[in-house]
């Protein structure tokens, strides 16, 4: 869908542009395009994330030779090293996948710089060796 608007917005403003139709084709499109970013990027994430109670409980995780270990109040889940078949870094986050679909995330911004190199020397020793 946000392609055939974008498609859409570009064509018009091209016809618009050569001054084959009228402004009003042009404005439809910015204001669906407009519309369609605002919901995307703000009610979406919005709503999932107030419904969800799983967005509002706070985790400990637990990184040792073994696996990983995630806890909270209700309970832990342990993963050993040979269920994750590969690892990525982005800027923000470790992405640890299971497989080519399914992953898990670890946020970076609370891990101190010292502990974050031993996770990445960590990761290269258990994560595809």
């Amino acid at each position: 869908m946000l392609i055939v608007v974008n498609v859409f917005a570009i064509i018009a403003a091209i016809l618009f542009y050569n001054q084959k139709i009228r402004p009003e084709p042009v404005m439809l499109g910015s204001c669906i395009w407009v519309c369609m970013m605002i919901s995307i990027w703000f009610v979406l994430p919005y709503s999932i994330y107030r419904q969800s109670s799983t967005f509002k409980e706070s985790y400990s995780i637990f990184i040792n030779q073994s696996g990983i270990r995630l806890d909270n109040e209700r309970g832990y889940v342990n993963w050993t090293w040979d269920l994750f078949s590969k690892y990525f870094e982005s800027l923000h986050f470790i992405h640890l996948y299971f497989d080519g679909k399914s992953f898990f995330l670890i946020p970076k911004e609370n891990i101190e710089e010292e502990m974050l190199n031993s996770l990445r020397i960590l990761l290269k020793e258990k994560i595809n060796p």
